[in-house]
């Protein structure tokens, strides 16, 4: 687990909110504070969607952050900055075993509980800390390594300064 500080919040909430960077995590959970509290859960509601549509999502049960990235930028654009953000996303699970694959550690993918993304604003700071659930006790870190090594690569690739 790593806490990065996001020293530049606007062109941070740019790529968060209008571009495309973060749009193949899946939102676990998002919380937001304007003139009113927002909670969104990230867990699609099976009863919206046909039977055929349940079939072709599989076993998806949260939401992508493209699937609400839209909503949260109406949410938030104005002329005041929000109080407060809270947003937990995941990585999916193809890009997870992925990584679990490419660590070379002795984990196996079902002891994955999973890869989070931890996005926190607040009193004008922006944080980002990753996460690793593993669901077996283990002293290996490769694995949390490798993800904190990959939120690190993201962030350089799309030119968002951070400090550790």
């Amino acid at each position: 687990m790593i806490s990065l500080n996001i020293p530049e919040v606007k062109p941070f909430m740019a790529k968060l909110l209008t571009q495309t960077t973060f749009d193949l995590l899946l939102l676990r959970e998002m919380e937001l504070q304007t003139f009113t509290n927002y909670t969104i859960t990230g867990q699609f509601n099976e009863a919206f969607y046909t039977k055929e549509e349940l079939e072709e999502r599989g076993d998806k049960r949260f939401i992508l952050w493209s699937d609400v990235r839209s909503i949260a930028f109406s949410m938030i654009k104005g002329n005041k900055t929000p109080l407060s953000l809270k947003i937990v996303f995941q990585l999916p699970f193809d890009r997870c075993e992925a990584l679990v694959g490419r660590s070379g550690g002795r984990l196996r993918m079902e002891e994955v509980g999973g890869l989070y993304l931890n996005v926190r604003f607040d009193k004008g700071e922006l944080h980002i800390i990753t996460g690793t659930a593993i669901k077996t006790f283990t002293l290996d870190k490769t694995l949390e390594q490798e993800w904190d090594l990959e939120v690190k690569n993201l962030l350089r690739e799309q030119g968002i300064i951070f400090e550790e």
